[in-house]
């Protein structure tokens, strides 16, 4: 068994700053990319960020210059510091991971339960 457990959310004004994070336990051999989604009412769940095992980081247009991602491959962590938030930011925040449980097991997706971030004042 495998679990993403997400953290960090919260509610925060215009301007704020709050930093997610999420650590993956359980049967892990391998992880390759780790990522944040985030989903907002009404809308599909849309990809934030994404950090490969190597290689650059992406993001999508709207948070580059204010959104950071990175990990901590011994802790199978990845966190997102998310600066200078807007009300259009407000949104349930997942975190991905693609791993392998075991060597001989394919890679697959989890997810883990979403955190909430509201910005408003």
């Amino acid at each position: 068994q495998v679990q993403l457990v997400e953290s960090g959310g919260g509610l925060v004004q215009p301007g704020g700053s709050l930093r997610l994070s999420c650590a993956a336990s359980g049967s892990i051999f391998s992880v390759n990319a780790m990522g944040w989604y985030r989903q907002a009412p009404g809308k599909q769940r849309e990809l934030v960020a994404v950090i490969p095992t190597g290689g650059r980081t992406d993001y999508r247009d709207s948070v580059k210059g204010r959104f950071t991602i990175s990990r901590d491959n011994a802790k199978n962590t990845v966190y997102l510091q998310m600066n200078s938030l807007k009300p259009e930011d407000t949104a349930v925040y997942y975190c991905n991971a693609e791993l392998r449980s075991f060597w001989s097991s394919p890679a697959r997706d989890y997810w883990g339960q979403g955190t909430q971030v509201t910005v408003s004042s």
